[in-house]
């Protein structure tokens, strides 16, 4: 019998996560669903092989097992399905083994009397990344999210099958639930794969959903975004996920909130921090600047006369919102640039020079100062 690479299958890699496993399965599994491909034959038989690979890679004893023995205890053929167990030493537990061995010389059977499980899978969760601009994070806003997901199959209501859900003993392990393997002298029983271990299987499987009770699908839901939401944070959208196997319970949906760049403000938790370029002139004599805000107002800010460059000025109450108290907001701090004035006139470059010229060393002290350090260290070297 031909083995199957599961990893090829699912066009994965063997040290792939178990994330990466479950997105190359969706996206598979939407490809080849034999709703696109009707009466090809081929189609069917690739979307079995990667359910199939998907079955055993995405349970972690399931992967260990195939990464051990290969594709082999997971296939029909031999003395009925056979699925090795994940065990290190390569042999199992030894009280399971040794059990089936004298179980089986005494016509027992632990599996018949194993508690079944239920053949209702929960769904998975789905996280969404959604993208606001920095005023939509300060006033909070509605969106509208759509993304494809496993709904519920509308020809079977979710239950699987047409006949409302109906369930015999699997034909795979004769409803014991369990399956077991000859391997050598040892007996080796596993949970069966056609049934997980339920010990039933549908009747009368759905076509369209082939008894999983799910299709794949698009979804639309409106999300609330609070105001003051911050890079990263983090919101639940409750049974909003995966829609579960044969009438489990959903998922959640995780909407991951991410901030574009501003133009303007850059934001540090709840304050908002601004460049504020000012003229040589209002920086010199003083005088009243208007700063925007980021509710859309402006602010009137009051620079004192010899204002220098790197000032920083706060305003109060004019950043961002408290997400757990929307009422009470941070603060906008204005960080002074003066600029100096370029493509003068000959008649400014005039006056300049006779305002240098008029200039007494108090009035630039930081300048004069240093200059001034600096010929009495010149002076202490030279000697």
């Amino acid at each position: 019998m031909s083995q199957k690479d599961y990893y090829k299958v699912l066009g994965v890699a063997r040290t792939a996560t178990q994330d990466e496993i479950k997105k190359a399965y969706r996206q598979m599994a939407k490809e080849w669903h034999p709703d696109k491909h009707q009466g090809d034959s081929g189609a069917t038989q690739k979307f079995k092989d990667i359910n199939e690979a998907y079955e055993v890679l995405q349970d972690p004893q399931k992967r260990a097992s195939y990464d051990s023995y290969g594709n082999s205890p997971f296939s029909q053929g031999g003395s009925g399905q056979q699925r090795a167990s994940a065990n290190s030493s390569g042999f199992g537990d030894f009280s399971d083994v040794f059990g089936d061995i004298f179980e089986n010389f005494m016509g027992g059977g632990r599996a018949s009397r194993r508690a079944k499980a239920s053949t209702a899978i929960p769904g998975s969760d789905i996280r969404y990344d959604l993208t606001i601009t920095l005023e939509e994070a300060f006033t909070g806003k509605k969106k509208s999210v759509k993304y494809s997901t496993a709904v519920k199959c509308v020809d079977c209501n979710g239950a699987g099958s047409s006949d409302g859900g109906i369930y015999v003993n699997c034909i795979a392990c004769g409803g014991s639930g369990a399956t077991r393997a000859q391997q050598g002298f040892f007996v080796v029983e596993s949970t069966c794969r056609t049934c997980s271990g339920s010990g039933k299987a549908l009747k009368d499987p759905c076509r369209k959903c082939h008894g999983q009770g799910r299709v794949v699908g698009n979804k639309e839901i409106q999300v609330s975004i609070p105001p003051g939401v911050d890079n990263e944070t983090k919101i639940r959208i409750a049974n909003e996920g995966e829609v579960g196997v044969r009438g489990g319970a959903s998922g959640h949906l995780y909407i991951f909130v991410f901030i574009k760049k501003h133009k303007i403000f850059e934001r540090k938790d709840v304050d908002l921090y601004y460049d504020m370029p000012i003229k040589m002139t209002v920086a010199s004599l003083g005088g009243k600047v208007e700063i925007p805000a980021i509710d859309g107002s402006s602010a009137i800010l009051s620079v004192p006369e010899g204002t220098q460059n790197g000032t920083v000025f706060k305003i109060s109450s004019k950043g961002m919102p408290r997400i757990k108290s929307p009422e009470k907001f941070g603060d906008l701090y204005a960080k002074v640039y003066v600029e100096v004035p370029v493509k003068l006139s000959n008649e400014q470059k005039k006056l300049l020079q006779e305002f240098e010229n008029a200039s007494l060393p108090s009035c630039s002290p930081k300048s004069n100062g240093f200059f001034k350090k600096v010929k009495d260290i010149w002076k202490d070297i030279t000697g």
